[in-house]
């Protein structure tokens, strides 16, 4: 009798073992330092998990102090997380990625204040020359302002004084025949480009658009040389960038926010969460 009971107890042990981790709510993040850790800070506002107030925006799931409900985060590539969505139960992605995977509307968004602006750099020394004026001018245009009323809401225009595309000061005569290389990612980031190519096409300048996939080959080729600018980054990114490769990447306009989102996966709602 006593090895039955213990039989029992041990199954009822294993069974209960199982249906916890059945019930483990599983979240893929993006695994770069400032993008993990703006995945995080989203849960965090709405109250799902609690960080180390010293670990800033490079928060890892090392710096979570609160856990309540015990969520396993599968740190992935970025531009990879919409790719494990039916894996997991929820994923927070990128606006980006999201316009590419061409997901539905994300069960959270930031605040559309967020501080994670996209922004076009230029090699430092660079900033000031009427390449760049002439490129920043163009990229917070009006036309480019309005261009993003067609994101509803995932891609925001935060350009607060909108031009009409130039900029006074820069001698377009110069510039007139040459050729500026921007590397960018693809949605909104070269898009935007081609109203950008567009402007300064009336003023005799070509841009040259290089798409990429990644969110380091823009960086190294702005730092080698190989182009003039480029368009794929929120301004943390860039600043953690530098600190971690010890270049000088700066940025001369910011002009959008695409709001981080939590995605849906093998759960339809928040209630997991318990998110009203």
């Amino acid at each position: 009798m006593k090895k039955l009971t213990a039989l029992v107890l041990a199954l009822v042990l294993c069974l209960t073992a199982s249906l916890a981790l059945a019930d483990t709510v599983k979240i893929a993040v993006p695994n770069d330092a400032t993008n993990e850790g703006r995945a995080l800070l989203l849960l965090q506002a709405y109250g799902v998990l609690k960080l180390d107030e010293n670990a800033g925006i490079t928060a890892t799931v090392a710096d979570i102090v609160e856990n309540p409900l015990n969520i396993e985060f599968e740190e992935v590539e970025a531009a990879m997380v919409p790719n494990v969505l039916p894996d997991v139960d929820y994923g927070i992605i990128n606006g980006n990625y999201a316009l590419a995977a061409e997901l539905n509307a994300a069960l959270l968004y930031e605040n559309s204040e967020s501080p994670y602006v996209n922004v076009v750099c230029v090699k430092g020394g660079n900033e000031e020359t009427d390449a760049a004026k002439a490129l920043a001018a163009a990229c917070l245009s009006q036309k480019v302002a309005d261009y993003f009323q067609n994101y509803e809401g995932t891609a925001i225009a935060v350009i607060d004084n909108p031009t009409d595309g130039y900029d006074a000061t820069v001698d377009y005569a110069a510039l007139a025949g040459t050729t500026i290389k921007v590397a960018c990612t693809l949605d909104p980031h070269s898009y935007v480009l081609e109203i950008v190519k567009g402007i300064l096409a009336e003023k005799n300048v070509n841009l040259e658009i290089i798409v990429v996939d990644d969110y380091v080959t823009p960086n190294t080729m702005v730092d080698a040389g190989d182009v003039f600018a480029n368009f794929f980054a929120h301004l943390p990114y860039q600043d953690d960038f530098n600190a971690q490769n010890g270049t000088n990447i700066v940025s001369i306009a910011g002009v959008h926010v695409e709001p981080m989102g939590l995605y849906a996966g093998k759960q339809a709602d928040l209630a997991a969460l318990n998110i009203q």
